[in-house]
């Protein structure tokens, strides 16, 4: 005799075990409710990844382009004077950024300025641009040259042609003046063309362009009544 198994209506209204008669899940799966909260969780920060790649990738491209405009040019390995004839030994290479409006030479250029002359004096370190070279500029149309001998204490160690300086003038001593009177020393701009150390006499002679009113005025003072102090200016 065939055994029959009956389910209550309240089986048949629910369907398969686990899904209620709207066909849908009586329970969500665990990990579904789970994925969505992550995935929003790492929106921001997928975004912020993506963000953190481009503006990398265009400071790559800014430096590369910055470097890509850097050139060796030359510079004064040591002060030189005027009319000096430079050598190989008075040119050292620099790498810089450089602006196109500069007049300076480069370093596959130096073939064409060793053997030429300078056209003014210039200290160490100054780059090497053709203004500066040619026939002797200094002194310059209303200018002169002079040169003092001076003792240590009266103008920097570390001068060199090229330097500017204020040359200051005292006026001569006199007996009898009480020290409130004396007169403050005149001031006089200029330039180091030259400057000779003799050992024997135990004097540094420096030669200065500078106004001619100033340098007649300097050539009438004793070397006791000047001092030199360097400045910064260009010419």
């Amino acid at each position: 005799m065939a055994t029959v198994t009956s389910r209550s209506a309240a089986d048949e209204r629910s369907g398969p075990r686990g899904w209620s008669s709207t066909g849908r899940a009586g329970r969500a799966a665990p990990g579904s409710r789970v994925n969505g909260v992550v995935r929003r969780r790492r929106a921001p920060y997928l975004l912020l990844g993506v963000l953190l790649v481009v503006v990398c990738a265009g400071a790559g491209v800014y430096v590369a382009t910055q470097a890509g405009n850097r050139v060796t040019v030359l510079a004064l390995a040591r002060a030189v004077t005027v009319g000096q004839v430079l050598v190989g030994q008075d040119l050292r290479q620099v790498s810089m950024s450089v602006d196109s409006g500069l007049d300076v030479v480069t370093a596959s250029e130096s073939a064409t300025v060793v053997g030429t002359t300078m056209a003014y004096p210039a200290p160490a370190g100054t780059l090497l641009s053709r203004g500066l070279l040619g026939a002797a500029e200094v002194p310059a149309a209303g200018s002169a040259i002079t040169a003092v001998g001076l003792k240590d204490g009266q103008f920097p160690p570390s001068l060199t042609p090229g330097t500017h300086v204020l040359v200051l003038i005292s006026p001569p001593a006199s007996t009898g003046t009480s020290t409130a009177s004396v007169a403050a020393p005149r001031t006089v701009r200029a330039v180091v063309t030259d400057v000779q150390a003799r050992q024997s006499e135990q004097t540094t002679v420096v030669s200065l362009e500078l106004p001619e009113a100033g340098a007649r005025e300097l050539a009438g003072a004793s070397a006791a009544q000047v001092s030199v102090v360097a400045v910064g200016g260009g010419r």
